[in-house]
């Protein structure tokens, strides 16, 4: 009988500081950004985006922490929360949002995540 060879204990993908990627990542685990990405990220688990990490571009994944700096638009299935160290200029889309004092927050918000996905936002305009 063949095995599966997937390790058990899945470590998160890692970018480390000084690191520079320009173009887009896939990834099914989760990943921890202490670099620069210049490019759109989409993950079946966790985003944590270090203190030094600095993400510019689309973000679309279960659960987002952010202490470092983004800019762009960014879809949370679950739980994106802010840190208070965290730097964020752009689009939200999210279940839930968690916002530490000091964090920065420039753009939009949307949390209507709980609404019948049938009903496109175009439809609830009307």
């Amino acid at each position: 009988m063949a095995k599966n060879f997937e390790p058990e204990n899945k470590l998160p993908n890692m970018i480390g500081p000084g690191t520079k990627i320009k173009g887009d990542i896939e990834t099914n685990g989760d990943i921890k950004i202490d670099g620069t990405i210049d490019g759109n990220i989409v993950s079946k688990g966790r985003v944590l985006i270090g203190q030094n990490g600095v993400v510019k571009g689309e973000v679309n994944c279960t659960n987002c922490d952010i202490y470092g700096t983004f800019e762009g638009k960014i879809q949370i299935n679950e739980l994106l929360s802010l840190k208070s160290s965290s730097k964020l200029n752009g689009d939200i889309k999210t279940g839930k949002l968690s916002i530490e004092p000091g964090a920065v927050f420039t753009g939009t918000c949307d949390m209507a995540g709980n609404a019948p996905k049938a009903v496109s936002s175009e439809n609830a305009k009307k």
